[in-house]
């Protein structure tokens, strides 16, 4: 919104700043993170009065588990709130990639707020069905998936780009929407399973973001995607701006969501938050590069795919626990050791992915 305040400037003076996607981006940031100092506290203590017992806690979870009962969950909207006021504030809203990203987003929240809400009220861990979550997800992904095949430039419509390699394309044609719908659904639902610990979740998908982002602005700018070798989509590094907002939101929330949590994220944010990933690879054609960079949620995600498959077939387990930061817990870590232990892991993945813009 602000970006328009640049019709004032002749080329010179304060307002031409607001044509630089760093600037906005830089701005974004702080916007997002003075946003969550300022209401993480209000906030948390309306939650804490609206849902009195707070998110219910797994009867079969580890026991160190009960002592965070009566901790009052929904806090990513804390981050979503953040996010979005400082993205319509910086990016230009003339962008059809901040809107498919906004919507998967928005639309993957209200998703995981209906599920927080029945958790809550009904004082159980089921929530909403996952055949109608998953249901309206895929709905939501394939119009997005759509949307970006439209916005995408004509010779990279349908395409899947690999990492590594140059100018290799594989063209999914009309199989590149229900191929979208994988990578932003799975993006979902791998950050909800890794949401489990204090802190777990939200520290890998700010790393994530931040790496999308660097890539959005480089496959958005056709200089380094020349110099790099990398696709060249343009409009998306308008992303960044996007992203910047992300990290500054997150690390509000991470500020309240430090162990031992004041609040916990949600299905509310983070199904909205891996649904943003999803959506900026897909925006960006980086889908099997968001495999490595957010490689963390993928284990956790197979892992509970093992555990349930294996268990189906044997009437045994793999992990004691699952997903596995579970499992880990239940063989005597502590929790911070997971946690930074898992952030450490998500920072090296995060390094490979960038590596990819390079080795090529």
């Amino acid at each position: 919104m602000l970006y328009w305040l640049t019709e004032l400037s002749d080329g010179g003076g304060i307002f031409n700043l607001f044509r630089y996607i760093t600037f906005r981006a830089g701005a974004a940031f702080f916007t997002a993170l003075i946003f969550g100092f300022l209401f993480g506290r209000p906030l948390i203590d309306y939650l804490r009065k609206v849902q009195k017992k707070g998110q219910p806690i797994r009867d079969d979870g580890p026991a160190t588990h009960f002592v965070k009962a009566g901790t009052p969950t929904m806090g990513g909207l804390l981050i979503l709130s953040a996010l979005g006021v400082s993205t319509l504030l910086w990016a230009r809203l003339d962008n059809p990639y901040i809107w498919i990203v906004l919507l998967v987003t928005y639309s993957f929240a209200l998703i995981g707020f209906a599920d927080d809400y029945a958790k809550v009220t009904k004082q159980n861990t089921k929530g909403v069905s996952g055949k109608i979550r998953m249901g309206i997800g895929l709905v939501v992904a394939a119009l997005a998936s759509m949307a970006a095949a439209w916005a995408h430039p004509a010779g990279l419509t349908g395409e899947l780009a690999l990492p590594f390699f140059k100018d290799l394309l594989i063209h999914l044609g009309i199989f590149f929407v229900p191929f979208g719908m994988l990578v932003i659904v799975g993006a979902a639902n791998a950050v909800n399973l890794t949401d489990g610990l204090d802190g777990l979740a939200i520290m890998p998908v700010m790393i994530a973001s931040a790496t999308l982002g660097a890539i959005s602005y480089v496959v958005g700018n056709l200089n380094f995607t020349e110099y790099l070798g990398v696709h060249y989509v343009p409009g998306t590094g308008e992303i960044l701006v996007f992203c910047a907002a992300l990290i500054g939101g997150g690390l509000g929330f991470l500020w309240y969501n430090a162990p031992p949590a004041a609040v916990f994220m949600g299905d509310t944010g983070s199904l909205a938050l891996g649904g943003a990933l999803g959506a900026i690879a897909v925006c960006t054609k980086h889908e099997i590069v968001l495999a490595i960079v957010g490689g963390l949620f993928v284990v956790e995600a197979l892992s509970v795919i093992i555990q349930v498959a294996y268990f189906k077939r044997t009437g045994r387990r793999v992990f004691l626990m699952a997903p596995i930061h579970h499992h880990f817990e239940k063989k005597g870590w502590g929790e911070a050791q997971i946690v930074i232990r898992f952030w450490i892991i998500s920072l090296v993945l995060a390094l490979i992915g960038l590596a990819t813009l390079k080795v090529r």
